[in-house]
């Protein structure tokens, strides 16, 4: 008598869609659950703790740390909320990029062209 008994919720499991659309289909089960304990709590259901371990990512300055953070990111886990700020994040990433390249090819464009060619002293000489 060995026998395992079979957990509650892999019957809940056959009976749910495959695949999960919408806005459920970007929040995990714990981001879900959170998000209830909050509202039934009476409190708001943004998450606040995340700002305290660190700079948010709405307010990372853009350069290399920022474009880790939103490659490290696992956009699954993100609520609405995040997913927005993700979004906002990258966009000032990419604007940030771009003025990076405008000023390289605008440095660029005003050197000078060098032209390689014997040096002055030896093109004299040989008029000698």
């Amino acid at each position: 008598m060995n026998h395992t008994p079979e957990p509650l919720h892999s019957s809940a499991k056959a009976h749910s869609p495959a695949k999960a659309d919408g806005v459920l289909k970007a929040m995990s089960p714990g981001v879900v659950d959170f998000l209830f304990r909050r509202l039934v709590a009476g409190e708001s259901a943004e998450d606040v703790q995340w700002h305290r371990e660190g700079t948010v990512l709405s307010a990372q300055v853009p350069g290399a740390e920022l474009a880790r953070r939103l490659a490290e990111t696992d956009l699954e886990a993100l609520t609405p909320t995040e997913l927005f700020h993700y979004v906002r994040a990258a966009q000032r990433l990419s604007a940030w990029a771009e003025g990076l390249r405008e000023d390289a090819v605008s440095r660029y464009c005003a050197v000078p062209p060098t032209h390689p060619g014997p040096p002055a002293a030896t093109a004299q000489e040989g008029r000698i």
